[in-house]
């Protein structure tokens, strides 16, 4: 994190610092369904307040898309956000102009103010330069907290950064500490495991991979089209045919770049998609027509387990199999317990991100075992596709 100032190197005390979280939470009737994001946030906004700052919370939430959308309102979050930090948190009815204005000027140091959300504001997503001005005149220091905003250029994450001293919240520094070390100067040998079901989302991904990784495992319906480009027998497996080319390619660059492509070896299929049908193992390249490939089999499970144990280093984006129905969910449970056993041992790093992931890391009660398991979903995906977000750009000295 040498390039990047964190708020250690910041006198806080009494000045007026500006937090650009990510509060965009699931809720329901109102009410907080899933406070994960809001507890994370809090560890920054907890550490400002106790050195004395005056806090101001900048967040969007859903897509209001420029207008005021009343039940798009950051206010519900006023009560679970004071709950986490453990203090009264004071709310403005905008995050620019006079009702901002006034709530700042009322703050007092280690006192919490969380603004309206920014997205009320076409302004924002347009990263108009004038909207940042007016958010920076709020504060006197700015600190994006917000990795899982970061890849998108918005007056709050870019514009703002260059108006006011800029430093990387605790959970910014995290997210980039653990990316670097996983991806950016790693210990080797490296796995990579990319799951999903087409490779057509993730052509950028395992472009980038390949040259990054020393070990890239293939799993979800997007192994179907690399096996069905090697001329193997997928019978009615999901698969993008029309991408064999692509995926000739990438194992092509990836045998130049002695990064060696784990596909399964072995395949549970079943006749239909649906929990708990009939299923047997065949050989992955053997699938009857009538068939499709729902999951890796136990040969292909041992053997990444077995490729995994002579790693480092572990990034994972993706499930193996068709995880949320069972029993097509047991490859990426038994990989993922195996990656926790190797973290918990201390010998391996091991760094998870995408919706997907998460719910499927969750699933197999790993969650707190891996090193770092990343919540910023599109952010995440990015960085692993070697893109530049401009909201860590903006935060380079």
């Amino acid at each position: 994190m040498a390039s990047f100032r964190t708020i250690e190197d910041l006198a806080v005390k009494g000045q007026r610092v500006l937090v650009r979280a990510d509060l965009n939470v699931p809720m329901k009737d109102g009410k907080v369904t899933d406070a994960t994001r809001i507890e994370r946030s809090a560890e920054t906004l907890k550490a400002l307040s106790a050195k004395g700052a005056k806090v101001i919370v900048l967040s969007h939430f859903g897509r209001p898309k420029g207008k005021r959308v009343a039940d798009m309102s950051l206010e519900p979050l006023v009560g679970p956000l004071g709950q986490a930090l453990g203090r009264k948190v004071a709310f403005a009815g905008d995050c620019v102009g006079a009702p901002a204005e006034n709530a700042v000027k009322a703050l007092r140091e280690g006192e919490v103010l969380l603004l309206e959300n920014l997205r009320f504001h076409d302004a924002e997503e347009a990263n108009d330069p004038e909207f940042a001005r007016q958010l920076a005149g709020l504060g006197d220091l700015y600190v994006n907290d917000a990795f899982s905003c970061a890849h998108r250029a918005h007056a709050s994450t870019e514009a703002i950064a260059r108006l006011l001293p800029a430093a990387a919240g605790l959970l910014m520094q995290a997210e980039l500490d653990h990316l670097q070390a996983a991806l950016e100067k790693p210990k080797r040998p490296v796995m990579a495991v990319v799951g999903g079901a087409k490779v057509s989302t993730k052509l950028d991904l395992l472009g980038n991979l390949v040259v990054k990784v020393d070990r890239l495992v293939i799993g979800g319906g997007m192994a179907n089209t690399f096996l069905f480009a090697q001329g193997a027998e997928i019978g009615k497996s999901l698969a993008e045919r029309d991408l064999a080319d692509t995926a000739r390619e990438i194992l092509k660059k990836a045998a130049a770049r002695d990064c060696q492509i784990l596909l399964p070896a072995d395949a549970v299929v079943a006749g239909e998609f649906k929990a708990n049908p009939p299923t047997r193992v065949v050989p992955a390249n053997q699938v009857p027509a009538d068939q499709m490939i729902l999951d890796v089999g136990p040969r292909s499970i041992a053997a990444i387990n077995a490729e995994m144990a002579q790693c480092k280093t572990l990034v994972w984006n993706g499930p193996l199999g068709a995880f949320e129905t069972p029993p097509f969910d047991q490859a990426t449970v038994a990989v993922a317990r195996e990656a926790a056993r190797l973290t918990k041992s201390g010998a391996l790093l091991s760094v998870a991100g995408g919706g997907d992931t998460v719910a499927a890391l969750a699933q197999a009660g790993v969650e707190e075992s891996f090193s770092y398991i990343s919540t910023a979903g599109g952010a995440f995906l990015e960085w692993l596709e070697g893109k530049e977000l401009p909201g860590v750009a903006a935060l380079k000295h």
